[in-house]
């Protein structure tokens, strides 16, 4: 039963996961993106300047065991001079003194050599560190770099994509049916070409009945009278009509043909 349960809960999930991804915005989710990749460049460049620093702590730390070095150094031989001389003078009590002062000093010089030798140690591997952080920050800022370059890449064909989709979906309703009620194009196009047509044959049909002959015959009749009217304000006004055109001439006979009846 548990085992179900598990199943049927990752099914769940991993369904939801897709709707989720169906539904999602690419641009947000490109932001996303960027955003965690710029997050963790700020936290790589955090954690390699913790250690740059500590490299540098080290450097300094370094260059004053050196400095005390050379004083516990130089304290250590004027502490053996000073005891000889003495000792030359026959102060044995001074010279005594002076011996366990330079003993004393001995001991102080062999702790800062150690301690020069281990910061050595330490300010070379640091040193390494350093170098290693600062390149995986240049190698991870390069990086991002191109995921910055990607992302406006992505926009524009993003912004391309969602326009020809607004295209195809645009050209799809000039030859597919969108509903119920609102035809295509071409059915618009095919009832328009039926009505004119029909309409061509209705004229044509009507261009052979009696009433058009009637409306020749009355056309006819109404340039008769015009004519007549104009014939009237001619002679009206001394104006002689207008000479009417020469008929065609025959054509000439060929040579060899009959003559044409006279």
């Amino acid at each position: 039963m548990f085992k179900a349960l598990r199943r049927a809960w990752r099914y769940l999930g991993t369904a939801l996961g897709m709707k989720f991804e169906e539904a999602a915005d690419p641009k947000v989710q490109l932001q996303q993106a960027i955003e965690e990749a710029q997050e963790q460049h700020r936290r790589l460049t955090e954690q390699a300047a913790n250690v740059i620093a500590n490299q540098k702590q080290t450097e300094m730390r370094l260059t004053r065991s050196l400095e005390e070095l050379e004083k516990v150094n130089a304290s250590a031989r004027q502490a053996v001079l000073m005891a000889d001389e003495a000792a030359k003078k026959g102060d044995s009590a001074k010279a005594a003194e002076y011996t366990s002062a330079a003993e004393a000093f001995a001991n102080r010089l062999i702790a800062a050599e150690k301690e020069v030798d281990g910061l050595k140690t330490l300010s070379l591997q640091t040193t390494q560190a350093a170098d290693q952080a600062k390149a995986a920050v240049a190698q991870n800022s390069s990086a991002l770099q191109r995921k910055l370059a990607e992302r406006q890449k992505l926009m524009s064909q993003l912004d391309q994509a969602k326009m020809q989709e607004q295209m195809n979906k645009a050209m799809a309703t000039l030859s597919e049916t969108v509903g119920q009620d609102v035809p295509t194009l071409e059915e618009v196009r095919d009832k328009i070409e039926r009505r004119y047509a029909k309409a061509l044959g209705t004229a044509e049909l009507q261009g052979q009945t009696v009433e058009s002959r009637m409306l020749e015959v009355e056309q006819a009749t109404m340039n008769q009278e015009a004519q007549a009217r104009l014939a009237q304000i001619r002679d009206q006004l001394g104006i002689a009509a207008p000479a009417e055109p020469a008929p065609a001439p025959s054509p000439a006979p060929q040579e060899g043909g009959a003559a044409p009846p006279e």
